[in-house]
């Protein structure tokens, strides 16, 4: 498995914003939106003035967390590409070291870019030994991961396409799937460093063989126009309501996180 670059990975706001745009329209960020969570140390310390010292330690602070989160996240995929379970103790005394009073925050941000960007979910398979297993979001068995290792999980770009295609009506035109998928920084024809070239490898070809997508002519459009379409083994292996319940724990996550942007974001697309 390579290692991932920081900036290909769930680290700043836009990309979970160009994400979640993918998947139903709402503003949210991961890094740093809850870095004040309750169950942390960090959570406890008196709340910070407007001095510049603050801001920078605030900086700082939204900084490591990135990091730490970065280096979490190439650990868990290490493990998903060897196969091997995942220890708690592991990611604590391996990853994190003497970071561990952080380790609430980095995990939740960690799994939630697995999920969104990976199409992952991390399962506690042992809660005695808090021993973590890696399965595929809405029971999806697609498995893209090489023989060598080296490929990057894709399905998260298949769950977004999916939740696009549900919030649409069932169908929705090609071109607005590009141009939702812009705002992750993935476009047609041009090489992506964890999705590669998405449209011939994955979107129109891949996904559309193994079932999971359709992708056919707009009857009696001329010129012609395509649109996408779930496919039969999409329909066999999950289902429109675990679907729907995946995008609204996304949206109610970016309405407790930043509710006045996510207010902005549905009035915007209320109006288009």
């Amino acid at each position: 498995m390579p290692v991932v670059p920081t900036n290909e990975l769930c680290t700043s706001e836009e990309d979970l914003q160009g994400q979640i745009q993918a998947q139903g329209g709402v503003e949210v960020p991961l890094l740093g939106a809850e870095a004040e969570d309750a169950s942390t140390p960090l959570a406890s310390s008196p709340p910070v003035s407007f001095s510049s010292a603050a801001v920078d330690a605030e900086i700082l602070l939204k900084q490591a967390l990135s990091v730490m989160t970065s280096q979490l996240l190439e650990f868990l995929l290490l493990k998903y590409g060897t196969k091997e379970p995942i220890f708690q103790a592991e990611m604590l005394n391996t990853v994190l070291r003497d970071n561990q009073a952080h380790f609430p925050v980095v995990f939740r941000k960690a799994t939630q870019c697995l999920q969104l960007v990976f199409g992952l979910d991390l399962k506690e398979v042992d809660p005695r030994e808090h021993i973590y297993a890696m399965v595929p979001t809405l029971g999806l068995t697609i498995n893209e991961m090489q023989r060598d290792g080296q490929s990057m999980p894709k399905a998260g770009l298949l769950v977004a396409a999916l939740s696009l295609i549900l919030l649409e009506g069932d169908r929705v035109p090609e071109e607005k799937v590009w141009g939702a998928l812009s705002r992750m920084g993935v476009f047609a024809g041009i090489e992506h460093g964890i999705y590669g070239e998405p449209k011939e490898e994955l979107l129109t070809q891949v996904w559309v063989q193994e079932g999971y997508l359709e992708y056919r002519q707009v009857p009696d459009s001329d010129p012609a126009h395509y649109e996408f379409l779930w496919g039969p083994r999409a329909y066999a292996e999950t289902s429109k309501q675990q679907v729907m319940e995946f995008v609204l724990r996304v949206r109610q996550r970016a309405l407790r996180t930043f509710p006045l942007q996510s207010a902005e974001a549905a009035r915007e697309d209320k109006e288009t």
